[in-house]
């Protein structure tokens, strides 16, 4: 399974994704049951994907993560290339539509790399 990396500061959050070419970050909240039941199902999809380094935000933890993406829900999957926000996708994430965007971005990172 792909190792999501534990972010806990905002400082961490921004080191994370300003510092690798290609990274997921994925946002969730306690209790939140659509985070819970997204996350195994999402984990496996970027295992096939090493290209994406990957990390998990918890907004308890580092509730400035609101204000820096502008995250209104949770769980929200932010994918960014070279510091730079490329896709997001928040709340009900379909799964083969997300696969299918997962491969896309990969292919865009592989030809710019």
């Amino acid at each position: 399974m792909a190792t999501f990396q534990e972010l806990t500061s905002i400082e961490a959050v921004r080191d994370f994704y300003l510092k690798q070419s290609a990274s997921f970050i994925y946002i969730s909240s306690p209790g939140c049951g659509v985070c819970a039941s997204l996350f195994p199902q999402i984990e496996p999809i970027l295992t096939n994907h090493p290209e994406f380094r990957s990390a998990h935000v918890d907004l308890s933890i580092v509730p400035g993560i609101v204000g820096e993406f502008s995250v209104f829900t949770a769980p929200a999957l932010l994918f960014f290339f070279q510091g730079k926000e490329i896709h997001r996708e928040a709340r009900i994430v379909p799964i083969e539509p997300f696969t299918r965007k997962v491969e896309q971005l990969s292919r865009l990172v592989a030809s710019i790399n």
